[in-house]
């Protein structure tokens, strides 16, 4: 397992560190591209690498014309199963913190809640790894109340932390018989206003935690941005 990550840890870093070569690959082939198109004459500094340039873009398509980078390889296979995450808190959980990780074990499909116990993170971590999990969600508090989020996805991030404000559980809705029972069906998502470059890499995690919904699904889950606080419902 150790030999497995190590080799997989290197592959991850020489891809990463491909992307500056790719970037000023893309850029030349772009120069050229705006040159045919506004039929301008090909910048001097290329003419000596036009034939093979103009070569390559003949051979490209929608897929392979513009380069990927690492983020794009972090949620590459991620359609190929649904996702399984592990669940658990940071030491010595209060009994709201408990009960606040049960709740969103019904939020989270696919999720297994684990007590931490004594274990370190990086035991966490290892355990997640060895057990196919592929993400890690950890929960924090504050004097009993829960004030944060950890979502990291494995084997190699991206990580995230969100802080926790005005939650309220089902727990503390006293008519009961109004909200009904939890349903456990995969949901839709609805994303509102995560339209900057940031905004849709957060988006992009946390829409990663959730298994593919049935078209007749009913349960709808929300994220709503706005000045950068997420509402969730």
């Amino acid at each position: 397992m150790l030999r497995r990550n190590v080799r997989l840890r290197k592959e991850y870093l020489y891809r990463k560190n491909l992307e500056g070569d790719e970037r000023k690959l893309y850029d030349k082939k772009r120069k050229i591209r705006e040159a045919l198109q506004e039929g301008k004459p090909i910048p001097t500094e290329l003419r000596n690498e036009e034939a093979r340039l103009r070569q390559e873009i003949d051979l490209e398509d929608q897929n392979t014309a513009v380069p990927r980078s690492h983020i794009d390889d972090e949620y590459a296979n991620a359609t190929e199963a649904d996702p399984k995450i592990l669940l658990t808190t940071s030491r010595n959980p209060s009994a709201p913190l408990i009960r606040f990780t049960k709740e969103l074990k019904f939020v989270f499909p696919n999720s297994q809640r684990i007590n931490r116990g004594g274990q370190v993170i990086s035991e966490i971590i290892e355990t997640a790894r060895s057990h196919d999990f592929t993400d890690v969600i950890l929960v924090h508090e504050h004097r009993g109340v829960p004030d944060g989020l950890i979502i990291s996805h494995l084997p190699f991030g991206p990580t995230a932390y969100f802080g926790l404000l005005n939650v309220v559980t089902r727990h503390d809705i006293s008519d009961k018989k109004a909200i009904g029972k939890m349903p456990e069906q995969y949901p839709h998502l609805i994303f509102n206003n995560f339209t900057t470059q940031m905004g849709q890499r957060v988006a992009n995690i946390l829409k990663h935690i959730f298994p593919a919904p049935k078209l007749d699904a009913r349960r709808i889950v929300t994220f709503a941005n706005q000045s950068d606080y997420i509402s969730f419902r």
